[in-house]
């Protein structure tokens, strides 16, 4: 399998060059040169997350050294629950919890499966792999979480300063040794657009080696495209009908390795993406034109998002508007329909759910009684709601019960250096954090 890159430009690479680069040469995102095609038959004998994970991603792996190694990296990755759980009576959906990993956010499967693959990837005595992350607020910790102490890489996480929870920095500031997180001063398309302008800067192409966590990453998407499929599959054995999913969407990375699961054969049904106010996709969706915009901060501050990578890839697999419009819809919802939903649905149904899972449920609530009747509908909670307990707990008048993870994390000592949002200030800091070139942290 060869991975080519949306904007047309440079070489097709294998699945192991795709993940160490992250961005290809041209600026653009990896995608499949062509895409394999499962049944559900492929998966006979897989039972757990661990198992789908590696029938799933084993056909894009198919003739890289990797490959080999895949049944060990998804068992390191797939080794948290991921429960698909009805929320109560009345409601008429389900929820899928993501936030049971280490950093209590769906991004842990992704990150715990990149740093397996990219741990196996370095030759001994390498340069050093710089891995470069723009965070909204869950990404970020997920990675500094999977890469933690691991030799020869060094992260840098970069978050916009004063726009991410209190309990969100704790999580991206908590680490030190080789993960340095610094307070970006601007918005996360900011963040994002140094992480970018850094992989194809010439100075810092001869310092490092250079990699990305984000969801450009090839190999952040295939584990969460697994979650999907796994949830998808255990619905279509045990009632023979195909789930439709109600996704919180920001950088469209959760949303997209879902559509990819259903591309390439997956019994999944309809694809609903939930946004906050930052509605760039809706309104393309809606029929307007294709218009990046400065993101909009939010209650659902991992989702404050007004440039998403991801869509370049979306636009890659439905080059046609009209396409894309008939594969996926989307609604925006603002923060006063999220603090709403978050008290209504606690006095309903005892659910607790932080302000991303909120602005799905407050989809689902909106959606039309034929529609949802044409289910079984899974929302996908991202977080858990203990993550923005000073947003959820005055709403539903009780204390968020903090996961021990959490509880572990919050009792670290946090340091971040600001950034002003320049090249040339990323570029120095990150050689100022280098010890010498060539050496290992």
């Amino acid at each position: 399998m060869l991975y080519v890159s949306t904007r047309g430009g440079g070489p097709a690479v294998t699945f192991s060059a795709a993940l160490l680069a992250g961005l290809a040469p041209d600026g653009g995102l990896y995608v499949p040169a062509r895409w394999p095609q499962l049944s559900v038959s492929d998966f006979d004998g897989c039972t757990s997350l661990a198992e789908v994970a590696g029938a799933l991603i084993a056909p894009f792996a198919a003739g890289d050294p990797l490959a080999d190694e895949l049944a060990d990296m998804t068992a390191e990755a797939c080794a948290i629950p991921a429960p698909l759980v009805p929320v109560g009576r009345g409601a008429g959906y389900s929820v899928l919890e993501l936030f049971h990993g280490p950093t209590a956010a769906f991004k842990d499967f992704g990150a715990q499966f990149l740093a397996a693959c990219m741990t196996r990837l370095r030759p001994a005595g390498a340069r050093p792999l710089e891995i470069l992350v723009a965070t909204s607020g869950d990404t970020g910790g997920a990675v500094a979480a999977a890469f933690h102490g691991r030799a020869g890489i060094r992260v840098g996480v970069l978050f916009p300063q004063g726009l991410v929870s209190p309990l969100q920095q704790q999580q991206l500031t908590c680490w030190g040794d080789n993960v340095q997180a610094f307070a970006v001063r601007g918005s996360f398309d900011d963040c994002q657009r140094l992480v970018k302008a850094a992989f194809v800067d010439p100075q810092l192409r001869q310092r490092f080696d250079r990699s990305s966590a984000n969801s450009i990453n090839l190999g952040r998407l295939l584990p969460q495209a697994a979650y999907h499929a796994a949830t998808a599959l255990a619905v279509w054995r045990e009632q023979g009908v195909k789930p439709s999913f109600v996704i919180p969407s920001g950088n469209l990375g959760n949303a997209l390795a879902c559509i990819w699961a259903r591309h390439v054969g997956l019994p999944i049904g309809d694809i609903v993406l939930a946004h906050n106010a930052n509605r760039a996709v809706a309104d393309y969706l809606d029929g307007k034109p294709w218009q990046p915009r400065r993101s909009i901060a939010t209650l659902a501050s991992a989702m404050d998002v007004g440039d998403p990578s991801n869509m370049e890839r979306l636009q890659a697999l439905f080059p046609a508007l009209p396409d894309l419009q008939a594969a996926v819809t989307a609604q925006v919802v603002d923060d006063g329909a999220i603090r709403q939903r978050i008290s209504a649905d606690y006095a309903a149904y005892g659910a607790i759910w932080c302000p991303h899972t909120a602005t799905a449920a407050e989809v689902m609530a909106r959606m039309p009684a034929a529609r949802k009747a044409r289910g079984p509908w899974i929302i996908v909670a991202t977080a858990h709601p203990a993550k923005f307990s000073e947003i959820v707990a005055p709403l539903i008048g009780r204390a968020v019960p903090v996961p021990e993870s959490l509880a572990r994390l919050y009792q670290r000592p946090s340091a971040s250096r600001p950034l002003e949002p320049r090249l040339e200030a990323l570029r120095a800091a990150l050689i100022d954090g280098d010890p010498a070139p060539g050496n290992t942290p």
